[in-house]
């Protein structure tokens, strides 16, 4: 894919040999994509891992230990990175929430994001920029308004655990280190998340839309992600909440029959909200039953060029070949 930031050189710097990015979450579905794409264009890359290191390109970090209990010299490997992007978090669609799922998802997100950043702000080289993944499920689910970066996260547990995961890091900008919170809609991809659990069913002619299929589904191709993490990184102008989603939401019935089309199997009939909330509970409520429109305001407003703007293109680019 061609980089859009080559679009606009007055806003972007490209990274200078050996510039140093710092990974958490590099595991993951986006972090595993992203490191193939920024080890491409010449930044050398540290993955932030939960065991002792294993070569140069790892550094330990124990998410949920406060940074005065990290030994002296794990901090020190903290020190001279240029960008830290902070991609960890509890899978939030991993099952049933419970109060003790709940707690972990919580903790993943907020508790360990101020441990990062209370290591990194007293040191002596910290770095420049800090990309923290957020999500798009703090927005309001009951209105059918495009909602932008301006409209509040609302109450309730999603709109508490995104507003915590974002006030954590609020340090850093006493720091003078440029922060952009990276909130992030479906990623399609085929080799995790939503696709990833969807086609098997559809290639089964068991893919039917959800109960009413009038709840929004904002989503992004994973390739049009990192491209957004990439702008987000070199463009100096990027600062605070980003919607990391593609202009084109649909609703949960036209994302049933445009995946169907495109494998080429017939719409099943819809699945119950009842059996929904039987086997999922309040995890199903809120991400399965509901959902936000949400829209790429300050993305479209600083010229981000999206290569997959439409649902029918980001499939053919997901799941041909």
């Amino acid at each position: 894919m061609p980089n859009p930031l080559s679009r606009d050189s007055e806003l972007t710097s490209p990274p200078q040999r050996g510039e140093s990015v710092l990974i958490t979450g590099s595991s993951g579905l986006v972090g595993t994509e992203l490191i193939k794409t920024l080890e491409s264009q010449g930044y050398r890359v540290v993955k932030a891992v939960r065991r002792p290191p294993r070569s140069s390109g790892e550094i330990e970090w124990q998410p949920l230990i406060p940074f005065e209990q990290i030994p002296a010299d794990q901090r020190a490997a903290f020190e001279g990175f240029d960008a830290v992007i902070h991609l960890a978090g509890e899978n939030i669609a991993g099952g049933r929430w419970n109060k003790n799922r709940k707690e972990r998802i919580r903790n993943s997100r907020i508790e360990s994001t101020q441990n990062l950043c209370q290591l990194l702000s007293p040191l002596e080289s910290p770095p420049r920029i800090f990309l923290s993944a957020s999500a798009i499920g703090g927005y309001s689910q009951t209105t059918d308004k495009a909602q932008t970066e301006e409209d509040p996260f609302v109450d309730g547990f999603l709109g508490e655990v995104c507003s915590g995961w974002e006030q954590s890091s609020e340090v850093l900008e006493e720091k003078g280190i440029r922060r952009v919170l990276l909130r992030i809609g479906l990623v399609l991809s085929p080799h995790g998340g939503l696709l990833q659990k969807l086609v098997p069913l559809f290639k089964c002619f068991l893919g039917g839309r959800i109960s009413h299929g009038q709840q929004w589904m904002s989503w992004v191709d994973l390739d049009d992600l990192i491209q957004i993490i990439l702008f987000s990184l070199q463009n100096q102008k990027v600062k605070g909440p980003i919607n990391c989603t593609a202009p084109g939401a649909v609703r949960n019935s036209e994302f049933t029959l445009l995946l169907a089309s495109h494998l080429g199997r017939p719409v099943a009939p819809p699945v119950p909200a009842l059996a929904i909330q039987a086997l999922y509970g309040e995890m199903g409520t809120n991400l399965v039953l509901r959902g936000s429109r949400v829209i790429p305001e300050s993305l479209t407003r600083m010229g981000f060029k999206f290569e997959h703007r439409d649902l029918p293109s980001s499939l053919r680019n997901q799941l041909t070949g």
